[in-house]
């Protein structure tokens, strides 16, 4: 293979970063072209890439950098199955992202400086995927870091994006401080940085420290893919730009985590122990995560903890010591989770707001966004997980090594021993894997039920917000532009379809580890049975708010017209207000604020960390410039008295000289 090839894929979209920032006021015209043919033509190289590399093939190449005294640093090269299959995903998600952001940011005059920024974000994520040394697969991450601070806070004018994209960064870098020493140990260990010397390290044994060194890689994963105890930055990202949260969420920034225990699996398998806390993590992730969605009300925060609960997902299968079904399920989420936000933002183009309550007043939105209509519909199948679209294979393939780890069957393909895995983390990762799908099933049920199929009157009874016929009618006839729309509809076609590559040995299981990703049939019933159920269970829900509300809005008279019944609102009990609320009931509160983890950390961390500043600038001030002015102070007195001693007066001088003698004497007499 043609080395400048995959050379290209990360550096096409660097320069092109580069190239939109510099042309943005000078040259306008040529922002948009720029922003796009970059990132297209190296999803277009990422696919020949991968075409040419081929199944079960990896290839590796490497210029040392600088000499360290110590491991080496090398611009290293590594390609197989998972980089070329992750970067395909990357190419197109990035440039359906791209292409749709000149419609959605058509009016935005920081439009040059926001395409670049993703651009950038593009080749970071390219340099982590193809990078085979951790040194430089750690800038690539760094570099993630630092876009994503300035894409969320886009619109900076605003509170929320400022305090959102701070948030991110801190939350993200916490995260990234022992990740970079878990680097620096693992380098030290096998004597290189190379990812292939650290995986021949850890398979033949030579790591001093396993468990710390996982524990600390952890951190960073827990940070950058929104894992508990860090995953409370990605809801608050949402105030960011639709179309960044479609990157972030799909094939960036949250998937680098993923991807790096699924490249470093071998190092995982030394520690059952480690192993065991991921599945801890990603069992309250998933279920923590389902909880929440079910009882927002934005959308696109809705989008946002599903992402976590997904990930979640991945991070169960490579706790089951399943990396194959860990990066299937990534591929397969990154598709429709892309196409989810997508589609999003096309509704709340439309219905210019976030809040489902207002979309259930809005009758005529799905036949002003039919094609946001259809594509969601699509994207919630597969999040749901039923078949024959992507979703449900690759959540089965979760499952399906989830129930293997449990039985003590683990497929690990070779790269550790199957007993490594603890049955323990199995049952874990199965059992929150179940009851999330139910849930997960249930909020996607009432999200689609409420943003296209409400009833106007009926809920507007059931909400603390008053109807507003002015919502109601907003834009007529508005129609997506082509850039909104058609990217939806080519993300839709691997939701659909991407699933079946896993049936067959020779695609993609002969890509990846070359074992199977057919479903068990046992778990794939079980699993399918709780999808329906939690999508009957949220239709239920919503049936029954709708008709309780209905029941209550007949009693307004016809002649008072749908405001009136808004005077109901107070006399009806609570649970009307969202089928949410009906479904969790107490949960309800705690599940809308996230079960107040943001809360806990302010009290825990952030206010002894602003006493700790208090008392330090008290200290500053008060004392410490005390004594410098105390220092200034005396010398400017001293400057003084002997300014006035100075008088050039010789009359004053002897006064001064006898009447010091005269002391001294005195002095001397009482003293003997």
């Amino acid at each position: 293979m043609n080395l400048a090839l995959p050379v290209l894929v990360p550096v096409l979209p660097a320069l092109g970063a580069v190239a939109t920032l510099a042309s943005g006021k000078r040259a306008p015209g040529l922002t948009r072209p720029l922003a796009i043919l970059p990132v297209a033509a190296s999803a277009v190289l990422a696919l020949v890439v991968a075409l040419q590399l081929g199944t079960g093939q990896s290839l590796d190449a490497a210029t040392r950098l600088a000499p360290t005294g110590g491991p080496e640093l090398s611009l290293a090269l590594h390609l197989d199955g998972f980089s070329s299959l992750i970067s395909v995903l990357v190419g197109l998600v990035a440039t359906c992202v791209q292409v749709y952001s000149t419609a959605y940011l058509k009016d935005d005059p920081r439009y040059p400086s926001y395409a670049a920024l993703v651009s950038l974000f593009t080749a970071a994520m390219f340099l982590v995927v193809y990078s085979g040394d951790l040194v430089v697969l750690l800038v690539g991450w760094e570099v993630m870091g630092i876009c994503s601070y300035f894409l969320i806070g886009h619109h900076w004018e605003t509170a929320d994006a400022r305090s959102a994209s701070l948030k991110a960064f801190l939350v993200t870098k916490l995260g990234d401080v022992p990740f970079l020493i878990g680097i620096f140990l693992l380098g030290a260990d096998a004597g290189t940085f190379r990812i292939e010397g650290v995986l021949k390290a850890a398979t033949e044994g030579q790591l001093s420290h396993p468990t710390l060194t996982a524990l600390l890689l952890l951190a960073g994963v827990a940070g950058k893919s929104a894992q508990f105890p860090l995953h409370t930055w990605l809801p608050d990202a949402m105030a960011g730009p639709t179309p960044v949260s479609a990157l972030i969420h799909a094939a960036t920034m949250v998937a680098a985590g993923i991807y790096l225990v699924a490249r470093l699996l071998p190092v995982f398998l030394t520690s059952g122990a480690a192993l065991v806390v991921l599945s801890v993590m990603a069992a309250v992730t998933m279920v923590g995560s389902a909880l929440c969605a079910l009882a927002q009300d934005d959308l696109k925060r809705v989008l946002a903890y599903s992402t976590v609960g997904q990930l979640g997902y991945m991070a169960g299968a490579l706790a089951a010591g399943d990396r194959q079904a860990a990066v299937f399920h990534l591929v397969s989420h990154g598709a429709f989770k892309a196409l989810l936000f997508l589609a999003a933002g096309v509704i709340i183009h439309a219905a210019h707001t976030n809040s489902l309550s207002a979309m259930a007043r809005m009758p005529e939105l799905r036949k002003k966004v039919p094609d946001a209509y259809w594509t969601m519909g699509i994207a919630l199948i597969a999040l749901i997980g039923l078949p024959p679209f992507s979703g449900f294979f690759s959540k089965e393939a979760v499952l399906t090594a989830a129930e293997h780890a449990a039985t003590g069957e683990a497929l690990t393909n070779g790269l550790g021993p199957a007993s490594a895995v603890p049955s323990a983390a199995g049952w874990i990762v199965l059992v929150a894997a179940g009851l999330t799908a139910l849930l997960t099933a249930a909020y996607a049920a009432r999200l689609w039920l409420l943003a296209f199929h409400s009833a106007p009157v009926a809920l507007t009874a059931a909400t603390d917000a008053p109807y507003s016929a002015e919502i109601d009618e907003a834009d007529p006839a508005h129609a997506e532009p082509p850039a909104m729309r058609w990217p939806l509809w080519v993300l839709a076609i691997p939701t659909m379809g991407f699933g079946l590559f896993g049936l067959r040995s020779d695609w993609l299981p002969a890509l990846l580890d070359g074992g199977s990703l057919r479903p068990a049939l046992e778990t794939a019933v079980i699993a399918t049975g709780l999808a329906v159920a939690g999508a009957l269970i949220g239709y239920g829900a919503w049936r029954s708010v709708t008709a309780r509300a209905a029941a209550a809005a007949e009693r307004v008279p016809e002649q008072a017209g749908p405001p009136a019944a808004e005077t109901l609102a107070p006399a009806l009990p609570k649970p009307l207000a969202d089928p949410g609320r009906l479904l969790l009931g107490p949960l309800f509160g705690p599940a809308l604020h996230g079960f107040h983890v943001d809360r806990l950390y302010s009290a825990l961390f952030v206010r002894p960390t602003l006493a700790a500043a208090q008392l330090v600038r008290f200290l500053d001030r008060e004392v410490v410039e005390t004594y410098v002015r105390g220092t200034g102070t005396g010398a400017n007195l001293l400057g003084w008295a002997v300014r006035r001693s100075q008088t050039g007066n010789a009359q004053t001088y002897l006064s001064v000289l006898l009447g010091a003698v005269v002391v001294l004497t005195v002095l001397v007499a009482v003293g003997s």
